[in-house]
Formats: structure tokens, C-alpha cells, sequence
């Protein structure tokens, strides 16, 4: 059985850690570097930052954030915001990062995907897609929700791996903030097109919502949250136990 990862994201907008609900009506949750170290204490198996509105701002992602993150985290670090082609991911992993997410570049140059795979091998390269339904179709939106690229979420997924994307990140914007659980009908849907591992973002309200995510989805390799984690509603060792009592592996 393969172990499951449990991942906190860290969304950052002006050098603070926000959480919203639909990817609007973002408030201040706390320091972006408090948090990592509280998290790489508390047993994360991994850590995403996200610089959520470099794309939209045009503007390259908060290096000093990220190196004062880097410095103190000893669990891999994946990051992502306004990342455009390889030189960002070479500013990225030199400050710290052990994988780059993209999301709104890749849609416009998809090539960079490959690039950056052939240059620093498939598994630093993440790549991360912002999914909502659209007249029944699983559409992929970038610049953090606001900007419907018209692209099928399946088409691109598989893409995606073609190019050399090494994991994939789905975050359903409709369940997104809500806590209703993960998006089960869209997660199951991409897993049965990419042979990579998938991170399922979006949705999770309570420790019962990663249950039913491993048990109902195998293949999905990793729950990704924030707001149950961050007003720690639900702790990290807390949720492996009940995992690990339900017959889930997860790492210590």
C-alpha cells in the first residue's frame, strides 16, 4: 500500500498567509514563516506556498518570504506564483524550493513544462491546476481563479504529463473554502487519465474527508488543505492516527 501525504498550502498575498472560500473574500490568517515552522513541527509530510496573486499583479514571487521559509523548513518545500518559464524555476530552487508549481504560465507556455523537466528532472516539476465546472465541463482557470482559459481540465492534465510534469495538484475551485469535503467526481476523473501522482486540493472540512478521499480514490497520493489546519481545527498528527486506525498508511 502506498503511504498517503498529508500537505498543508500556505496561499500568500502581500507577504501574508490568506485563506477565502471560491478562491474570494480572502482574509489574514497569520506570518507566512510562524506557520511553516509550526507545521514542520507538527508532522506535515510536505509544505506548499502559493504567492497567490503574483500572476495577476504581474510580478515575480516574494523571494525574501520564501528564502526566511526555506531557512527554517526541513520538509520538502513546494512553491508556485508567476512562474513563466525556466529562469523562475532556477530563482525558485535557489532559494530554497524542492519543487516549483505552475499553473497560469504552463496555460500559456506549455513548452516550459518539458523545458524545466529535461533541466531539473520531472519530479521539481509540479504542476498545479485551479479546476471549476463550466456548463458540466471541468474547465481550468488560471491567475488564481479569475481567468477562464477555455481549456477541458482532462485534456490538460494529460498534457501535462506528456510534457514531463512529474505530480499533479487539482484544486476544485467549487469546493474550495467550503469544507464540504474533497471533489470526488472531478478527482476521480483526472485519475483515470495520468499515471502521475495527483494532490487533491480543495474541499476538506474535517478528518472524515481524507477517509473517504484514500478509501474512495487509491490513486490519489495526497490531501492538501489550510483553514482546518491553520485555525487548528484539526491536527496534523491528529488526523494520521485516525487515518493510520482506519487502515490508511501515512507516514510518521
Amino acid at each position: 500500500m502506498f503511504t498517503k501525504r498529508i500537505i498543508p498550502c500556505l496561499d500568500v498575498r502581500d507577504g501574508r498567509v490568506v485563506k477565502g472560500v471560491n478562491f474570494e473574500g480572502l482574509t489574514d490568517v497569520a506570518d507566512p514563516v510562524e506557520m511553516a515552522e509550526y507545521y514542520n513541527g507538527q508532522g506535515a509530510d510536505e509544505l506548499v506556498f502559493y504567492d497567490i496573486t503574483a500572476s495577476s499583479d504581474g510580478r515575480a514571487i516574494f523571494t525574501d518570504v520564501l528564502k526566511a521559509v526555506a531557512e527554517r523548513v526541513f520538509i520538502p518545500l513546494t512553491v508556485g506564483g508567476a512562474i513563466n518559464g525556466v529562469g523562475d524555476f532556477e530563482r525558485v530552487l535557489n532559494c530554497g524550493a524542492d519543487k516549483v508549481s505552475v499553473n497560469t504560465g504552463a496555460t500559456r507556455n506549455p513548452a516550459m513544462i518539458g523545458e524545466a523537466a529535461k533541466k531539473y528532472g520531472s519530479q521539481c516539476v509540479v504542476l498545479a491546476i485551479d479546476c471549476k465546472r463550466v456548463n458540466g465541463k471541468f474547465t481550468v482557470f488560471a491567475k488564481g481563479g479569475r481567468e477562464n482559459t477555455g481549456l477541458d481540465m482532462l485534456e490538460w492534465a494529460r498534457r501535462g504529463e506528456a510534457e514531463g510534469a512529474g505530480e499533479l495538484v487539482l484544486n476544485s475551485i467549487d469546493t474550495d473554502g467550503v469544507r464540504g469535503g474533497f471533489d470526488i467526481e472531478m478527482l476521480e476523473a483526472v485519475s483515470k487519465v495520468v499515471g502521475i501522482p495527483i494532490v487533491a486540493s480543495g474541499g476538506a472540512g474535517n478528518r472524515e474527508d481524507f477517509l473517504e478521499l484514500f478509501n474512495r480514490l487509491p490513486a490519489v497520493d495526497a490531501g492538501l488543505a489550510a483553514s482546518i489546519f491553520h485555525r487548528k481545527e484539526l491536527l496534523i498528527a491528529d488526523l494520521k492516527a485516525y487515518l493510520s486506525a482506519n487502515g490508511v498508511s501515512v507516514r510518521g
